[in-house]
Protein backbone atom coordinates (compact mmCIF):
# COMPACT_ATOMS: atom_id res chain seq x y z
CA UNK A 1 0.00 0.00 0.00
CA UNK A 2 1.45 3.67 -1.00
CA UNK A 3 0.40 6.65 0.21
CA UNK A 4 1.65 10.17 -1.78
CA UNK A 5 1.09 13.48 -0.60
CA UNK A 6 1.47 16.00 -2.50
CA UNK A 7 2.07 20.00 -1.56
CA UNK A 8 3.24 23.20 -2.15
CA UNK A 9 3.04 26.92 -2.15
CA UNK A 10 -0.44 27.81 -2.97
CA UNK A 11 -1.16 28.28 -6.92
CA UNK A 12 1.71 26.19 -8.29
CA UNK A 13 -1.18 23.45 -9.05
CA UNK A 14 -0.46 21.19 -6.91
CA UNK A 15 -4.14 19.41 -7.15
CA UNK A 16 -3.74 19.00 -10.58
CA UNK A 17 -0.51 17.38 -10.22
CA UNK A 18 -1.94 14.87 -7.14
CA UNK A 19 -4.66 14.53 -9.83
CA UNK A 20 -2.82 13.34 -12.46
CA UNK A 21 -0.21 10.90 -10.69
CA UNK A 22 -3.91 9.44 -9.47
CA UNK A 23 -5.15 8.95 -13.07
CA UNK A 24 -1.71 7.67 -14.01
CA UNK A 25 -1.70 5.16 -11.43
CA UNK A 26 -5.09 3.69 -11.90
CA UNK A 27 -4.38 3.42 -15.44
CA UNK A 28 -1.50 0.85 -14.19
CA UNK A 29 -4.13 -1.14 -12.56
CA UNK A 30 -3.95 -0.06 -8.66
CA UNK A 31 -6.73 1.05 -7.15
CA UNK A 32 -6.21 4.37 -6.21
CA UNK A 33 -7.81 6.59 -3.86
CA UNK A 34 -7.35 10.49 -4.25
CA UNK A 35 -8.93 13.70 -1.99
CA UNK A 36 -7.97 16.61 -0.56
CA UNK A 37 -7.11 17.80 3.25
CA UNK A 38 -7.08 21.42 1.59
CA UNK A 39 -9.96 23.60 3.35
CA UNK A 40 -10.33 25.09 -0.53
CA UNK A 41 -11.21 22.00 -2.12
CA UNK A 42 -10.50 22.42 -5.67
CA UNK A 43 -9.78 18.76 -6.69
CA UNK A 44 -13.32 18.33 -7.86
CA UNK A 45 -12.56 21.03 -10.27
CA UNK A 46 -9.82 19.46 -11.66
CA UNK A 47 -11.83 16.35 -12.61
CA UNK A 48 -14.70 18.37 -13.45
CA UNK A 49 -17.09 16.08 -11.21
CA UNK A 50 -18.64 17.06 -8.26
CA UNK A 51 -17.01 15.60 -4.88
CA UNK A 52 -18.90 14.86 -1.57
CA UNK A 53 -17.80 13.35 1.44
CA UNK A 54 -17.39 10.09 0.24
CA UNK A 55 -15.29 8.29 -2.40
CA UNK A 56 -16.89 8.77 -6.13
CA UNK A 57 -16.00 6.66 -8.76
CA UNK A 58 -14.16 9.42 -11.52
CA UNK A 59 -12.69 6.83 -13.73
CA UNK A 60 -12.42 3.40 -14.08
CA UNK A 61 -10.26 1.72 -10.72
CA UNK A 62 -10.20 6.21 -9.49
CA UNK A 63 -12.23 7.20 -6.84
CA UNK A 64 -12.10 11.01 -5.53
CA UNK A 65 -13.13 12.75 -2.44
CA UNK A 66 -13.30 16.21 -0.74
CA UNK A 67 -13.52 15.67 3.05
CA UNK A 68 -15.57 17.78 4.78
CA UNK A 69 -13.53 17.96 8.05
CA UNK A 70 -16.21 19.40 10.54
CA UNK A 71 -18.14 15.61 10.07
CA UNK A 72 -15.21 13.96 10.76
CA UNK A 73 -15.04 16.08 13.49
CA UNK A 74 -18.06 15.38 14.73
CA UNK A 75 -17.91 11.74 14.32
CA UNK A 76 -14.44 11.36 16.17
CA UNK A 77 -14.94 13.85 18.95
CA UNK A 78 -18.52 14.98 19.18
CA UNK A 79 -19.18 13.49 22.28
CA UNK A 80 -15.73 15.19 24.11
CA UNK A 81 -16.35 18.67 22.11
CA UNK A 82 -20.51 18.57 23.42
CA UNK A 83 -18.79 18.63 27.35
CA UNK A 84 -16.73 21.14 27.00
CA UNK A 85 -18.71 23.38 25.47
CA UNK A 86 -21.19 22.35 28.34
CA UNK A 87 -18.58 23.61 30.96
CA UNK A 88 -17.92 26.83 29.09
CA UNK A 89 -21.43 27.51 29.29
CA UNK A 90 -22.03 27.16 32.34
CA UNK A 91 -19.20 30.12 33.05
CA UNK A 92 -21.38 32.43 31.47
CA UNK A 93 -20.23 31.99 27.41
CA UNK A 94 -22.80 31.99 24.84
CA UNK A 95 -23.39 28.18 23.34
CA UNK A 96 -22.21 29.34 19.45
CA UNK A 97 -19.29 30.62 20.82
CA UNK A 98 -19.16 27.99 23.07
CA UNK A 99 -19.30 24.88 20.75
CA UNK A 100 -16.21 26.86 18.79
CA UNK A 101 -14.28 27.21 21.55
CA UNK A 102 -14.35 23.65 22.65
CA UNK A 103 -12.58 22.96 19.37
CA UNK A 104 -8.94 22.37 20.28
CA UNK A 105 -6.63 23.94 17.44
CA UNK A 106 -6.09 21.88 14.60
CA UNK A 107 -8.36 19.05 15.69
CA UNK A 108 -10.95 19.38 12.89
CA UNK A 109 -7.73 19.59 10.23
CA UNK A 110 -6.64 16.00 12.15
CA UNK A 111 -9.43 13.73 11.18
CA UNK A 112 -8.91 14.71 7.80
CA UNK A 113 -5.21 13.31 8.33
CA UNK A 114 -7.02 10.21 10.18
CA UNK A 115 -8.95 8.89 7.10
CA UNK A 116 -5.55 7.95 5.66
CA UNK A 117 -4.89 5.20 8.02
CA UNK A 118 -8.39 4.17 7.97
CA UNK A 119 -8.82 3.71 4.17
CA UNK A 120 -5.18 2.53 4.20
CA UNK A 121 -7.04 -0.46 6.69
CA UNK A 122 -9.93 -1.12 4.82
CA UNK A 123 -8.06 -3.04 2.27
CA UNK A 124 -10.14 -1.37 -0.77
CA UNK A 125 -7.24 0.48 -2.38
CA UNK A 126 -3.46 -0.10 -3.49
CA UNK A 127 -2.48 3.67 -3.76
CA UNK A 128 -3.90 7.12 -1.86
CA UNK A 129 -2.45 10.08 -3.07
CA UNK A 130 -3.28 13.18 -0.68
CA UNK A 131 -3.82 16.87 -2.37
CA UNK A 132 -2.52 18.37 0.84
CA UNK A 133 -3.40 22.20 1.99
CA UNK A 134 -0.25 24.67 1.13
CA UNK A 135 3.14 24.17 2.46
CA UNK A 136 2.45 26.17 5.78
CA UNK A 137 -0.96 24.29 6.42
CA UNK A 138 0.96 21.13 5.81
CA UNK A 139 3.49 21.42 8.31
CA UNK A 140 0.92 22.40 10.62
CA UNK A 141 -0.99 19.60 9.85
CA UNK A 142 1.58 16.78 10.30
CA UNK A 143 2.81 18.35 13.45
CA UNK A 144 -0.68 17.60 14.70
CA UNK A 145 -0.58 14.03 15.83
CA UNK A 146 3.02 14.53 17.93
CA UNK A 147 1.03 18.08 19.31
CA UNK A 148 -2.23 16.21 20.20
CA UNK A 149 -0.91 13.20 21.74
CA UNK A 150 0.89 15.35 24.32
CA UNK A 151 -2.84 17.39 25.02
CA UNK A 152 -4.83 14.12 25.03
CA UNK A 153 -2.16 12.38 27.91
CA UNK A 154 -2.05 15.16 29.69
CA UNK A 155 -6.47 14.62 29.71
CA UNK A 156 -5.82 11.42 30.40
CA UNK A 157 -3.48 11.63 33.38
CA UNK A 158 -5.63 14.52 35.12
CA UNK A 159 -8.98 11.82 34.76
CA UNK A 160 -6.18 8.98 36.24
CA UNK A 161 -4.57 11.10 39.26
CA UNK A 162 -7.33 13.81 40.09
CA UNK A 163 -10.61 13.66 38.91
CA UNK A 164 -11.46 9.99 39.47
CA UNK A 165 -9.92 9.29 43.17
CA UNK A 166 -10.55 13.05 44.36
CA UNK A 167 -12.97 15.11 42.36
CA UNK A 168 -15.39 12.17 41.28
CA UNK A 169 -16.49 11.59 45.06
CA UNK A 170 -16.76 14.92 45.86
CA UNK A 171 -19.14 15.84 42.97
CA UNK A 172 -21.71 13.46 44.99
CA UNK A 173 -21.76 16.09 47.24
CA UNK A 174 -22.56 19.00 44.73
CA UNK A 175 -25.05 18.72 41.80
CA UNK A 176 -22.65 21.81 40.18
CA UNK A 177 -20.03 20.20 40.39
CA UNK A 178 -20.95 16.70 38.58
CA UNK A 179 -22.15 18.64 35.76
CA UNK A 180 -18.87 19.91 35.11
CA UNK A 181 -17.54 16.36 35.47
CA UNK A 182 -16.93 14.51 32.30
CA UNK A 183 -18.80 10.55 31.80
CA UNK A 184 -16.87 7.81 31.19
CA UNK A 185 -17.21 8.10 27.11
CA UNK A 186 -15.82 10.85 27.15
CA UNK A 187 -12.59 9.36 28.37
CA UNK A 188 -13.10 6.51 26.21
CA UNK A 189 -12.98 9.13 23.00
CA UNK A 190 -9.87 10.57 24.27
CA UNK A 191 -8.54 7.67 24.48
CA UNK A 192 -9.61 6.48 21.08
CA UNK A 193 -7.71 9.69 19.48
CA UNK A 194 -4.90 9.04 21.30
CA UNK A 195 -4.76 5.37 19.24
CA UNK A 196 -5.32 7.08 16.32
CA UNK A 197 -2.88 9.51 16.70
CA UNK A 198 -0.15 7.18 17.57
CA UNK A 199 -0.88 5.14 14.68
CA UNK A 200 -1.32 8.21 11.67
CA UNK A 201 2.53 9.34 13.40
CA UNK A 202 3.83 5.76 12.55
CA UNK A 203 2.07 5.50 9.09
CA UNK A 204 3.13 8.92 8.10
CA UNK A 205 6.94 8.10 9.12
CA UNK A 206 6.77 4.73 7.57
CA UNK A 207 9.20 5.61 4.56
CA UNK A 208 8.44 1.91 3.05
CA UNK A 209 4.98 3.05 2.52
CA UNK A 210 4.83 6.99 2.77
CA UNK A 211 6.40 10.16 1.01
CA UNK A 212 5.97 13.85 0.00
CA UNK A 213 6.34 15.33 -2.76
CA UNK A 214 7.24 19.32 -3.25
CA UNK A 215 5.16 20.87 -6.47
CA UNK A 216 6.48 24.32 -7.41
CA UNK A 217 6.76 26.73 -10.41
CA UNK A 218 10.37 28.19 -11.25
CA UNK A 219 9.93 31.22 -9.10
CA UNK A 220 12.50 32.56 -6.29
CA UNK A 221 9.61 32.98 -3.37
CA UNK A 222 8.48 29.77 -4.40
CA UNK A 223 12.16 27.89 -4.61
CA UNK A 224 13.40 29.09 -1.30
CA UNK A 225 9.58 28.10 0.51
CA UNK A 226 10.41 24.82 -0.92
CA UNK A 227 13.81 24.22 0.83
CA UNK A 228 12.63 25.91 4.12
CA UNK A 229 9.83 22.98 3.81
CA UNK A 230 12.05 20.12 2.62
CA UNK A 231 13.98 21.04 5.94
CA UNK A 232 11.32 20.89 8.11
CA UNK A 233 9.60 17.72 6.62
CA UNK A 234 12.76 16.18 6.82
CA UNK A 235 13.05 17.23 10.74
CA UNK A 236 9.54 15.43 11.40
CA UNK A 237 10.79 12.17 10.10
CA UNK A 238 9.09 12.43 7.04
CA UNK A 239 10.24 10.87 3.29
CA UNK A 240 10.38 13.57 0.74
CA UNK A 241 10.95 11.27 -2.65
CA UNK A 242 10.75 13.85 -5.48
CA UNK A 243 10.34 17.42 -6.85
CA UNK A 244 7.53 18.51 -9.33
CA UNK A 245 8.43 21.42 -11.22
CA UNK A 246 5.13 22.75 -12.93
CA UNK A 247 4.14 24.99 -15.35
CA UNK A 248 7.43 25.85 -17.68
CA UNK A 249 7.49 27.83 -20.51
CA UNK A 250 8.19 26.40 -23.62
CA UNK A 251 10.74 27.59 -26.11
CA UNK A 252 8.23 29.03 -28.28
CA UNK A 253 7.22 31.55 -25.69
CA UNK A 254 7.01 34.40 -27.72
CA UNK A 255 7.14 38.20 -25.94
CA UNK A 256 7.17 35.43 -22.70
CA UNK A 257 11.06 34.56 -24.39
CA UNK A 258 12.89 36.86 -21.51
CA UNK A 259 10.58 34.86 -18.56
CA UNK A 260 11.55 31.54 -19.72
CA UNK A 261 15.08 32.13 -19.58
CA UNK A 262 14.84 33.34 -16.16
CA UNK A 263 12.44 30.13 -15.78
CA UNK A 264 15.52 28.02 -17.27
CA UNK A 265 18.03 29.45 -14.22
CA UNK A 266 15.56 28.81 -12.13
CA UNK A 267 15.33 25.07 -12.64
CA UNK A 268 18.95 24.29 -12.89
CA UNK A 269 19.09 25.69 -9.60
CA UNK A 270 16.37 23.66 -8.27
CA UNK A 271 17.92 20.23 -9.65
CA UNK A 272 21.37 21.38 -8.23
CA UNK A 273 20.18 22.59 -4.65
CA UNK A 274 17.79 19.13 -4.39
CA UNK A 275 19.89 16.75 -5.04
CA UNK A 276 19.82 14.13 -5.30
CA UNK A 277 16.36 14.42 -5.20
CA UNK A 278 14.73 13.64 -9.07
CA UNK A 279 13.26 17.06 -10.68
CA UNK A 280 10.00 16.32 -12.92
CA UNK A 281 8.86 19.02 -15.39
CA UNK A 282 5.70 20.18 -16.52
CA UNK A 283 4.96 22.83 -19.05
CA UNK A 284 2.57 25.57 -18.70
CA UNK A 285 -0.38 24.36 -21.36
CA UNK A 286 -2.01 26.85 -23.51
CA UNK A 287 -5.94 25.99 -21.93
CA UNK A 288 -7.16 24.80 -17.75
CA UNK A 289 -5.93 21.39 -16.79
CA UNK A 290 -9.49 20.29 -16.58
CA UNK A 291 -11.07 16.77 -16.94
CA UNK A 292 -9.65 13.30 -17.69
CA UNK A 293 -8.20 14.09 -21.05
CA UNK A 294 -6.59 16.91 -19.57
CA UNK A 295 -5.16 15.52 -16.68
CA UNK A 296 -3.83 12.15 -18.57
CA UNK A 297 -1.90 15.01 -20.96
CA UNK A 298 0.05 16.05 -17.57
CA UNK A 299 0.51 12.84 -16.43
CA UNK A 300 2.34 11.55 -19.46
CA UNK A 301 4.54 14.98 -19.51
CA UNK A 302 5.37 14.17 -15.91
CA UNK A 303 5.61 10.36 -16.10
CA UNK A 304 6.07 9.47 -19.16
CA UNK A 305 5.29 5.38 -18.89
CA UNK A 306 6.95 5.22 -15.77
CA UNK A 307 5.07 4.55 -12.35
CA UNK A 308 4.20 7.24 -10.35
CA UNK A 309 3.33 5.01 -7.47
CA UNK A 310 7.31 4.23 -6.38
CA UNK A 311 9.16 5.62 -4.23
CA UNK A 312 11.97 7.43 -6.37
CA UNK A 313 14.52 8.26 -3.69
CA UNK A 314 14.54 6.48 0.03
CA UNK A 315 17.70 7.39 2.05
CA UNK A 316 17.60 6.67 6.12
CA UNK A 317 15.77 10.29 7.54
CA UNK A 318 16.24 8.85 11.24
CA UNK A 319 17.88 6.47 12.91
CA UNK A 320 19.70 5.81 16.99
CA UNK A 321 22.43 4.00 17.22
CA UNK A 322 24.63 2.70 20.27
CA UNK A 323 29.01 2.38 19.82
CA UNK A 324 31.26 2.32 22.85
CA UNK A 325 28.94 3.35 25.00
CA UNK A 326 28.17 6.46 23.49
CA UNK A 327 24.87 6.86 21.70
CA UNK A 328 24.03 9.03 18.60
CA UNK A 329 20.64 9.78 16.70
CA UNK A 330 21.42 10.81 13.21
CA UNK A 331 18.69 12.40 10.59
CA UNK A 332 18.56 13.99 7.44
CA UNK A 333 18.24 17.46 7.55
CA UNK A 334 18.51 18.90 3.51
CA UNK A 335 19.60 22.38 3.05
CA UNK A 336 19.60 23.09 6.67
CA UNK A 337 21.20 26.99 7.53
CA UNK A 338 23.52 25.68 10.94
CA UNK A 339 22.85 28.80 12.34
CA UNK A 340 19.30 28.99 12.65
CA UNK A 341 19.86 25.40 14.61
CA UNK A 342 19.03 25.04 18.20
CA UNK A 343 19.19 22.13 19.93
CA UNK A 344 18.04 21.23 23.54
CA UNK A 345 17.52 18.24 25.80
CA UNK A 346 14.80 17.56 28.82
CA UNK A 347 15.27 14.08 30.52
CA UNK A 348 13.31 11.85 27.71
CA UNK A 349 12.93 14.21 24.73
CA UNK A 350 15.63 15.97 22.57
CA UNK A 351 13.67 19.31 21.00
CA UNK A 352 14.96 20.62 17.58
CA UNK A 353 13.97 23.99 16.72
CA UNK A 354 14.74 25.92 12.99
CA UNK A 355 12.81 29.42 13.13
CA UNK A 356 9.59 28.41 13.94
CA UNK A 357 9.56 24.68 13.27
CA UNK A 358 10.38 22.66 16.70
CA UNK A 359 10.02 18.77 17.20
CA UNK A 360 10.08 17.11 20.20
CA UNK A 361 11.88 13.35 19.86
CA UNK A 362 10.97 10.83 22.30
CA UNK A 363 14.13 9.33 23.14
CA UNK A 364 14.47 5.50 24.33
CA UNK A 365 14.08 4.77 28.09
CA UNK A 366 17.62 3.27 27.78
CA UNK A 367 18.83 6.95 27.14
CA UNK A 368 17.69 8.34 30.14
CA UNK A 369 20.76 8.81 32.18
CA UNK A 370 22.35 10.19 28.67
CA UNK A 371 22.58 14.12 27.71
CA UNK A 372 23.68 15.59 24.24
CA UNK A 373 27.08 16.20 24.11
CA UNK A 374 28.01 17.45 20.98
CA UNK A 375 26.29 17.60 17.48
CA UNK A 376 27.99 17.59 13.28
CA UNK A 377 26.25 18.45 10.20
CA UNK A 378 27.60 16.81 7.23
CA UNK A 379 26.49 15.65 3.63
CA UNK A 380 22.77 16.78 4.63
CA UNK A 381 22.83 14.85 7.73
CA UNK A 382 22.65 15.99 11.47
CA UNK A 383 24.37 13.59 14.22
CA UNK A 384 24.10 14.51 17.83
CA UNK A 385 25.87 12.77 19.95
CA UNK A 386 24.71 11.67 23.67
CA UNK A 387 26.92 10.89 26.48
CA UNK A 388 26.05 9.43 30.36
CA UNK A 389 25.45 12.00 32.39
CA UNK A 390 27.76 12.07 35.42
CA UNK A 391 25.84 11.24 39.20
CA UNK A 392 26.25 14.77 40.20
CA UNK A 393 24.37 15.72 37.30
CA UNK A 394 21.13 12.98 37.34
Amino acid sequence: MRVIIYTGKGGVGKTSVAAAAALRASELGYRTLVFSTDASHSLGDSFDKDLGHEPTEVAPKLWAIETNAYADLEANWGVVRTHIANIITLQGMNEVLADEAAILPGMDEIFSLARIKDYRDSGQYDCIIVDAASTGETLRLLSLPQTLSWTVKLLRKADKYILKPIVRPLSRLSPELEEMIAPEEVFEAIEKMLLKLKAIKKLLADSSQTSLRLVMNAEKMVIKESKRALTYFNMYGLLVDGVVVNRLLSTDSGYLESWREIQQRYLDEVKTGFSPLPVQTAPQYHSEVVGIANLSRLAKDLYGECDPTLISFNETVFEIRKQKGEYSLKMRLQLLDKEKLRIRSTANDLILQVENQRRIISLPSAMSGYRPSKATYENNYLTVYFNKRKKAEQ
